[in-house]
């Protein structure tokens, strides 16, 4: 895992999302590109001055973002995109190749019911790109156990796992398996793939409505400090996907959340 993105908005908690991952970077030997986009309303005759504008004032406040950090001798670059997030993102993982983003989970002005704010929920379910959710203030320290949560131990994808294989790699994290079989599941669902297989220390089978609501059932007894799940249609975010929003009655999450692309 090579290169971490951080898109920065206008929270005030930019600067401990920015920290944590400069310092997740560190240990990993990655690079970071901080990332903001900008949008211009066109308008004929002004549109040249007021994109140099924008472009100008983006790479200020990014500046200023970092300047409030601590970059440890990580390699960190700026990055301003003219149009919307994701298609900014999608373009510069295209050029680069982004392994991992790394986002808070909402903006000063969200309400407080909110788990994920519009811009984070719209790069969780929209992007193929890993995604790590660190809560607000939190601190970066080593995973020391992992709870790997799904409701079907096939896995569509090749390299899915990448970014959780390097944590697991260089942290030494334990790897905890929960399969929460829901309503509807089949008997092939239950057959774990080879590479979940391969990083399993331990494996819980439990039965519940929903994947959420096994996570919340066994969440204390592991007392993970990494949840890990899996970007699914029909798995962890199925009653989310037609909402951008999220609602903490929906979900919440009190540690760093990681959600691997898995779209079937």
């Amino acid at each position: 895992m090579k290169h971490i993105i951080v898109p920065i908005g206008s929270s005030e908690n930019a600067a401990n999302t920015l920290q944590y991952a400069i310092d997740l970077a560190q240990e990993i030997g990655a690079k970071v590109f901080v990332f903001r986009a900008y949008n211009v309303k066109e308008k004929a005759g002004t549109m040249v001055n007021i994109n140099s504008f924008m472009q100008h004032e983006t790479k200020l406040y990014l500046r200023s973002v970092v300047m409030n950090v601590d970059t440890k001798g990580v390699d960190v670059k700026l990055i301003s995109a003219k149009g919307s997030v994701l298609t900014s993102i999608n373009a510069v993982n295209k050029e680069l190749g982004i392994d991992l983003i790394v986002v808070g989970p909402k903006s000063n002005s969200v309400k407080e019911e909110v788990f994920l704010g519009k811009t984070s929920g719209s790069i969780v379910k929209k992007t193929e790109i890993p995604v790590l959710i660190v809560p607000k203030g939190y601190h970066f320290s080593p995973y020391k156990k992992s709870l790997i949560a799904f409701k079907s131990g096939i896995i569509y994808k090749k390299g899915v796992l990448k970014p959780l294989l390097t944590f697991l790699d260089v942290f030494k994290t334990t790897s905890n398996l929960l399969l929460i079989k829901t309503p509807g599941y089949k008997e092939e669902d239950l057959v774990l793939d080879a590479h979940l297989e391969a990083i399993k220390n331990k494996l819980t089978i439990t039965e519940n409505a929903t994947t959420y609501q096994g996570v919340l059932e066994h969440f204390q007894s592991h007392s993970p400090d990494l949840l890990c799940v899996f970007r699914r249609k029909r798995g962890f975010f199925k009653k989310l996907w037609e909402k951008t929003v999220i609602l903490k009655e929906d979900f919440y999450c009190t540690i760093p959340l990681l959600v691997l692309s898995g779209n079937e």
